[in-house]
């Protein structure tokens, strides 16, 4: 079955559902994901139920996909992500983004769980991402539709300037201090040996993880204007490194949580779509 023939039908049944029409889509990373819950008059729906979608399998990562507001805006926050260690397909990984334009979406925020590269970060910090490195498969590969986008998009400015700069006047409102830097990409899911982490510093990464990069490259081809905020759970420092659970991720993830869900909603109350 083509892409858009997928599309349609989870947009479709989606509609059936709820009239709703998000304007804001907010992918929520590991451990993240309860911002999903302060959403008002939400609808929630499994991703089982959604036509063609895959299942969250991932530690941290509920599966829900929650559509109602939140401070003012309309919103569609993804409760968990897929991604490409899990097995699937980057269509798979990155096919609610297609399904949450169909439905209105005009922008993104999406948000990680990462590794620190930068000696100048520490576990709990927030990072805005200015920019990535990826070396996973490209999700545009393959036959192109140009109902949703140019064969060759842009990527010089994947993440928003504008959203950047309210991001951080928001935080300085809130008192929240944020790094700024940039995003590595990696497929995962075993964790970095300390030669793979002085390549990807000596490349120029910031921080590392297993997400987001994908879902960031269709939006730029849908048009989405994005986001990014990733969350440092840890130290992957090549001469200091330490033996690493995903269960101290999620541990790190919960504590700063409050700190991301406080700057969102101030972004959320601020931010003009355009």
């Amino acid at each position: 079955m083509l892409l858009t023939e997928k599309i349609r039908e989870a947009a479709g049944f989606i509609r059936e559902i709820t009239d709703f029409q998000p304007e804001i889509a907010l992918i929520l990373g590991s451990g993240l994901g309860t911002l999903a819950d302060k959403i008002q008059d939400p609808v929630a729906l499994e991703y089982g139920l959604i036509p063609h979608f895959p299942l969250s399998t991932a530690p941290g990562h509920a599966g829900r996909l929650v559509l109602g507001s939140l401070e003012g805006k309309k919103v569609a926050a993804m409760q968990g992500r897929f991604h490409y260690y899990e097995g699937y397909s980057m269509e798979q990984v990155t096919f609610p983004l297609y399904v949450l334009k169909a439905l209105g979406c005009k922008a993104l925020l999406v948000t990680n769980a990462c590794g620190g590269l930068n000696p100048r970060f520490q576990p709990g910090d927030l990072m805005l991402i200015s920019d990535h490195i990826n070396i996973l498969p490209n999700p545009l590969i393959g036959p192109n539709s140009e109902e949703l986008g140019l064969r060759f998009p842009d990527m010089s400015q994947p993440y928003s300037p504008r959203f950047r700069e309210l991001a951080r006047r928001v935080g300085r409102e809130l008192e929240i201090e944020l790094q700024e830097g940039v995003y590595m990409a990696i497929s995962g899911p075993s964790y970095s040996t300390p030669a793979e982490l002085r390549m990807l510093i000596a490349l120029g990464s910031d921080t590392v993880g297993m997400s987001t990069v994908p879902e960031v490259i269709v939006a730029g081809y849908l048009g989405l204007e994005t986001l990014g905020i990733a969350c440092i759970t840890d130290m992957a420092l090549p001469d200091s490194l330490e033996p690493l659970t995903e269960e101290e991720v999620i541990i790190v993830a919960n504590e700063t949580r409050p700190k991301l869900e406080r700057l969102v909603r101030g972004w959320l109350r601020q931010v003009e779509l355009r």
